[in-house]
């Protein structure tokens, strides 16, 4: 029995009258996500075409999804926004606060000792709110998400970048800051500007080593990390057919890797046979009865160049494997490659660690895919020369993989099995091998692999792959193994090689599980307390940021000129910073600690125009502030991409910063900002980034007049007396405008609510 059946009943029953409504008023046939999008508009029954890439359009989204490590700040701004109960279907779900070390059982343990005072805010919050509550070791967010409350032709927003995982299910679900979710629940419609169409066409089927990953790791290549902004991502054809759904969640979970704003598959047979196999025949059933209207039109499937906007197309059946990386998840390597490349860039080739598991490939089928190549280095005598991690999705995989003996394959082989968490994924790892900034390389079957992403050491070499492969490559011990030609010498010293893979797409005798972990709110919550300790280290009570006064912004000074990429994890860091996710002050103090100075290459060291010393970002930032000294922080390319954390927006708006001027954003740091009240502006002129020196002060002339598609004038006044006088673009419209002179999105809703 499904959750929330009689909301999804609904949904269902106003698409036909509505995809006919948008037909008419789009003049075309329509691809998946049309269909989505105007079938949840704010309004209700379409009435405009919306162009994309331009129009913003309020959204009705059906339910939100927040994991532990954001929803702390989501429901804590949510707290001021004066409502009894959230306006729509809301879970919470703690899986980021739990660190890797031991196995899950001792770290288990250790998270619910360390972070008992979250966990008991958060399940309180949402025992008072009418959440959902998740608790720690139930699963990860977006497999628990897939397992139980993600629907084809569905419309969620998470508190996650990761979220998009369940267009794996046919949904537009979209991985959005705190800010926004607190929007919908409190009611409010979701904005978010029309995004463009790509259409991924797929043909054949996977053959061999070759798997669902591949496909993303594929076009990561093709379109890079920022190739997708803004734009939709839509699978189809005959190969998409051809992929389980767990598998179309992993191609959509990495899509988040390439800036899309989501991506997503047609209602098809294995999404069907997943929502049987997961108690969920009756949504099964009512998808069923309008399966047209949950995939593209035939016109468009025949003819996408017509109705994308871009389109690429691959064929399965001679798709390679392959391994991305590092530092970087669309370095795209097909397997049998890479000794060559790590010799041309140094990169080491022993590998230390393989890891399997998290959000993008922790189903029952990834499990048992590499389950099948550990067998094999057992039965042929192997001995793994790398360590194993695993982390299985939910407590439902992670059961029935105990009884179905997946897990005492991998046991058998060494590994360790942690917990139904994110775990090494976000930084959440405690590894005991490496002490230092040792040179060293892992593979893992993760989706990010930036700089310092899983251990904090900056020297780690992480590589993107499949489960499978995953296990060959950590079972070889090297970097330039190649399963599909390589031998090994086993410990007879005989020369042996891997067979291909075996995955079964869902448990033959069923999913079981004694106590899945979730916990139903009250449905009258208005006598829950929920404390606030104020002497905690761990949770504040958040203070509204202050309106902006109607002037001209002038004598900002330069905080710091990020070079390069400067994704969310360098602007706020997780590991062990996730511990203050809750406690703005103090998660400030790592405020872009991870960006490199373009003036001297190094991170955490930056020049403070009050004494003309260098010092630690955080620690000069709260001296302009203790000053009154406004403060611009610029950047390259990209600037934001990762993660959904807003706290990449809150921290320097917290500390006093005022403007964030770069070359271009990623999307969802770009609304973040915009949402608590900062200007984030983009160059006119990309090549004016060069003309940014480091004593330089910032005069905001025209911000008086500040106006949808008006650019602004800035006069850089630099150190030794010279001006320059540059353009900046922005993208906001009159009701974002509101935003930033009522100091923050929340501060307006709570005006609008008194």
């Amino acid at each position: 029995m499904a959750f929330d059946i009689d909301m999804i009943k609904k949904v269902y029953e106003q698409m036909d009258s509505r995809i006919k409504k948008a037909r008419e008023v789009v003049d075309t046939p329509l691809t998946l996500a049309e269909k989505i999008l105007y079938t949840h508009l704010w309004d209700g029954d379409p009435a405009t075409k919306y162009e994309r890439g331009k129009d913003y359009v309020n959204f009705s989204p059906d339910r939100i999804a927040c994991q532990d490590a954001t929803a702390q700040m989501a429901l804590l701004q949510f707290m001021q926004a004066g409502k009894e109960q959230v306006a729509v279907p809301t879970t919470v779900h703690c899986d980021h606060l739990i660190q890797a070390k031991d196995g899950a059982k001792k770290d288990l343990k250790s998270a619910n000792d360390a972070s008992s005072e979250v966990f008991d805010f958060l399940e309180s919050v949402s025992n008072k709110y009418g959440i959902g509550f998740w608790k720690p070791g139930a699963g990860i967010i977006h497999q628990v998400v897939l397992e139980n409350y993600a629907f084809p032709g569905g419309m969620m927003i998470g508190t996650d970048s990761h979220t998009v995982n369940a267009g794996g299910l046919g949904m537009v679900a979209v991985g959005v800051g705190g800010a926004d979710a607190v929007d919908v629940m409190a009611g409010m419609p979701w904005e978010l500007k029309f995004p463009k169409l790509i259409g991924v066409k797929l043909t054949g089927e996977p053959q061999g080593w070759t798997a669902a990953k591949d496909v993303i790791l594929k076009v990561a290549e093709i379109l890079t990390v920022k190739g997708g902004t803004g734009s939709i991502v839509e699978y189809f054809g005959p190969g998409a057919q051809n992929l389980s759904c767990t598998g179309k969640g992993t191609i959509c979970n990495m899509g988040a890797e390439i800036g899309a704003t989501t991506s997503t598959f047609g209602y098809d047979l294995s999404m069907e046979r997943f929502l049987r196999a997961t108690d969920r025949n009756d949504v099964a059933d009512e998808a069923n009865k309008i399966k047209d209207h949950l995939t593209g039109d035939p016109e468009v499937y025949a003819n996408p160049e017509k109705y994308f906007d871009q389109v690429i197309e691959i064929d399965l059946s001679t798709l390679r494997p392959h391994l991305n990386g590092p530092f970087t998840p669309d370095l795209a390597t097909p397997v049998g490659e890479l000794g060559a490349k790590a010799k041309e860039n140094d990169w080491p080739i022993k590998v230390d660690w393989g890891l399997i598991g998290s959000c993008t490939n922790s189903s029952y089928e990834d499990l048992t895919r590499a389950a099948s190549i550990a067998q094999q280095a057992i039965d042929k005598k192997l001995k793994p020369k790398s360590d194993f991690g695993i982390n299985p999705g939910s407590e439902q995989i992670r059961f029935t993989a105990e009884r179905d003996g997946l897990l005492k394959v991998f046991e058998d082989l060494g590994a360790t099995i942690f917990t139904n968490a994110c775990g090494p994924c976000i930084g959440q790892w405690d590894r005991s091998d490496r002490k230092g900034d040792e040179k060293n390389t892992i593979v893992h079957s993760f989706n990010r692999n930036f700089s310092k992403r899983a251990d904090g050491n900056p020297n780690t070499h992480a590589f993107v792959g499949s489960p499978e492969m995953v296990a060959a490559i950590a079972i070889s011990g090297r970097l330039d193994f190649d399963p599909m030609n390589d031998t090994l010498i086993n410990e007879d010293g005989e020369e042996v090689k891997l067979d291909m893979p075996n995955g079964i797409e869902l448990p033959p005798q069923g999913f079981e599980v004694e106590d899945n972990g979730y916990l139903a709110p009250k449905e009258d919550g208005s006598s829950v307390e929920v404390k606030v300790a104020e002497d905690s280290n761990r949770l504040q009570l958040l203070e509204p940021f202050d309106p902006w006064d109607g002037k001209n912004l002038m004598d900002a000074k330069l905080l710091i000129k990020a070079h390069g990429k400067c994704t969310t994890d360098h602007i706020s860091m997780a590991g062990p910073w996730l511990k203050y996710r809750g406690h703005l002050d103090n998660i400030s103090d790592n405020c872009l600690i991870g960006a490199v100075n373009a003036f001297n290459k190094q991170t955490n060291f930056v020049k403070s125009q009050i004494t003309g010393e260098y010092d630690a970002v955080p620690k000069t930032q709260r001296q302009y502030k203790a000053e009154g000294i406004p403060t611009v922080v610029v950047g390259d390319h990209n600037y934001g991409e990762g993660s959904s954390r807003e706290h990449a927006a809150m921290e320097p708006r917290h500390l006093g910063v005022r403007v964030v001027l770069v070359k271009s954003f990623a999307r969802i740091h770009e609304t973040n900002l915009k949402k608590q009240g900062m200007l984030g502006i983009t160059f006119a002129n990309e090549d004016d980034y060069d003309l940014i020196q480091e004593d330089d002060t910032f005069n905001f002339v025209d911000l008086e007049g500040f106006a949808p598609d008006k650019p602004l004038t800035i006069e850089l006044v630099h150190g030794d007396g010279s001006k320059d006088t540059i353009k900046a673009n922005h993208t906001y419209n009159e009701t974002q405008i509101g935003w930033y002179k009522e100091g923050s999105a929340l501060n307006m809703i709570k005006k609008m609510n008194q």
